[in-house]
């Protein structure tokens, strides 16, 4: 995507999920151990902890979705946006473990803000051009987990555990800003008014299942987000078990940072370079078989190898098959449903994400106890399995746009 040529909106909307994402990669690397050394928390509560984030994110992400429609995606993204600012200060602030729970719950309740977000970016582009800008969700997404991890080590290091909290909350308060004067509401009053006029809600679990391609999309999703969870999970063990055995614990750490640069890296080459050309000569269902089909090497490299080496080549192979899948599915979930409803769907796909990122964390462990590349053998496994439905949904989802009375005959039904 030329820059020169690039809406605006779209290029605050990145710069916004940029700043957002280094905030919260910043915080990654030290709040286990802030947790642990301030608080002397068991691993098992460390680890709840960070399960609490999701679980808050995974109810209330269709909510705020939803009220997105109804009151606009300005107000909610910078009412979500400001649950975050608040929620970083509240860890640096903290006196007890109930409070650090209670900031990590408030930031997934209003951790809306990348789904208000894209649903932005769904207004303000045509439809076919929607899988190319969801990408710079994901390419920011990498940027912001390139430059993260590592500063916010490096500022725990040099200032002290709580500084990269108050940096955090400093980034989360300038996307506030950022929003407040810098992007215009995509949605008419008229819109709004219409939505809210709608009723509880389109999407109740009895319309998401009798939406066929949408489940289709669901399921992808979750499969998808399922093998990330296990390698996000595993992946330090993994690095110091087989990549790096044998090897002095400095370089371990070094080189197991070092591959997740990669990932990092070649994320943010896909969305900018890679994933405009593929939409460009294949259509969205044959790019999320192909991100599959990328993304099973990425894993069964990871599963036979043991050099670190090689493991880069893992590294890549992996990224490059998220990239590529993902934002055509986020795109395909919004072509499921009418226009009027696309902040709550991104808001359903977001939920299934966080349940699935639960699920996978929860028995990463467990697995990973069974043997350390067992959790890349089944992410090849389910990558494989789920194959077939790619050709399904490219049979089943719509072609042109669903209109509200499409939906009214279907609730009737």
């Amino acid at each position: 995507m030329n820059p020169k040529q690039m809406d605006r909106r779209l290029l605050t909307i990145f710069l916004i999920v940029f700043v957002n994402m280094l905030g919260a990669a910043m915080v990654l690397p030290v709040l286990p151990l802030y947790a642990l050394r301030r608080f002397e928390m068991e691993p098992q509560v460390i680890t709840l902890l960070g399960a609490s984030f999701f679980l808050a994110q995974a109810i209330a992400s269709p909510y705020l979705g939803r009220l997105s429609d109804r009151y606009g995606r300005v107000p909610i993204l910078i009412i979500s946006q400001i649950g975050t600012a608040i929620s970083f200060v509240m860890i640096a602030q903290a006196q007890s473990v109930a409070m650090l729970f209670a900031a990590r719950i408030l930031d997934g309740i209003t951790g809306g803000n990348i789904i208000v977000a894209q649903a932005y970016i769904t207004d303000i582009t045509p439809r076919e051009k929607r899988t190319q800008s969801l990408g710079l969700v994901f390419a920011a997404f990498g940027l912001g987990f390139v430059f993260g991890p590592a500063l916010g080590g490096l500022l725990s290091g040099l200032f002290g555990p709580t500084v990269p909290f108050y940096l955090a909350a400093l980034a989360a308060t300038a996307v506030v800003l950022m929003t407040y004067f810098t992007l215009d509401e995509t949605l008419s009053p008229e819109q709004r008014q219409q939505n809210r006029q709608r009723g509880s809600g389109q999407l109740s679990l009895r319309h998401i299942v009798a939406n066929y391609p949408l489940v289709i999309v669901l399921l992808l999703t979750f499969v998808g987000q399922f093998a990330l969870g296990l390698l996000q999970s595993t992946f330090a063990l993994y690095g110091a078990a087989v990549l790096f055995a044998g090897y002095t614990q400095q370089i371990t750490d070094l080189g197991i940072g070092l591959l997740l640069t990669v990932v990092g890296v070649t994320q943010i080459i896909t969305q900018l370079m890679l994933l405009p050309r593929a939409i460009k000569r294949w259509n969205e269902t044959l790019i999320i078989a192909l991100g599959l089909v990328i993304r099973a090497v990425g894993l069964l490299i990871f599963a036979v190898v043991a050099s670190p080496w090689l493991g880069a080549f893992g590294s890549v192979f992996f990224a490059l098959g998220m990239g590529l899948l993902m934002p055509p599915l986020q795109s395909a979930a919004t072509r499921t449903v009418e226009d009027e409803v696309r902040g709550e769907v991104l808001g359903v796909n977001q939920s299934v994400v966080s349940i699935s990122t639960i699920i996978s964390t929860a028995v990463a462990g467990t697995i990973f106890a069974l043997s350390p590349v067992l959790p890349y053998e089944i992410g090849v496994l389910l990558s494989i399995l789920t194959l077939p439905l790619v050709w399904v949904l490219h049979k089943a989802i719509p072609t042109e746009p669903i209109t509200s009375r499409a939906t009214a005959v279907s609730d009737q039904m």
